[in-house]
């Protein structure tokens, strides 16, 4: 299970990568193994669109066992079975890195999904952020 303070722990972690990196501004969320948000945050002058679409990466990422990066290949090879999913969960998916699965000892806990920058680099710190946490982190 993930806790609130694991939770900001990877946000918090996440958001500082990003500024070492030079990224554009973020926006981080963390949901638990149900889907559920348990904390977000929206960096200033991040688009306020960007919660959509932070949990999209993470929802898609918990909800089919992939991370984001497997979700848009598979969108490359099999578009029908992705526009299917999507249907499924009313459009909340989306499949592109930046949806980090959030795991302990091998079982999905949770996802990370982050979004304000390059699909990669949004990946990245995500992967900062659940290690610190004390998580293994599959993108």
């Amino acid at each position: 299970m993930i806790t609130l303070e694991a939770a900001r722990t990877m946000i918090a972690t996440a958001r500082a990568k990003g500024r070492e990196m030079d990224l554009r501004p973020l926006s981080v969320v963390v949901l638990d193994a149900g889907g559920h948000v348990l904390a977000f945050e929206r960096e200033d002058e991040a688009a306020p669109g960007r919660f959509e679409i932070a949990r999209g990466k993470a929802y898609g990422a918990v909800m089919l066992g992939m991370p984001g990066s497997a979700q848009m290949a598979r969108a490359e090879t099999q578009a029908y079975f992705m526009a299917a999913v999507n249907g499924a969960y009313g459009g909340k998916v989306i499949p592109v890195p930046g949806g980090v699965l959030v795991l302990r000892d091998g079982v999905v806990v949770g996802a990370v999904g982050v979004t304000g920058d390059t699909s990669e680099a949004d990946a990245e710190v995500a992967v900062a952020g659940i290690e610190a946490a004390g998580f293994e982190a599959r993108a």
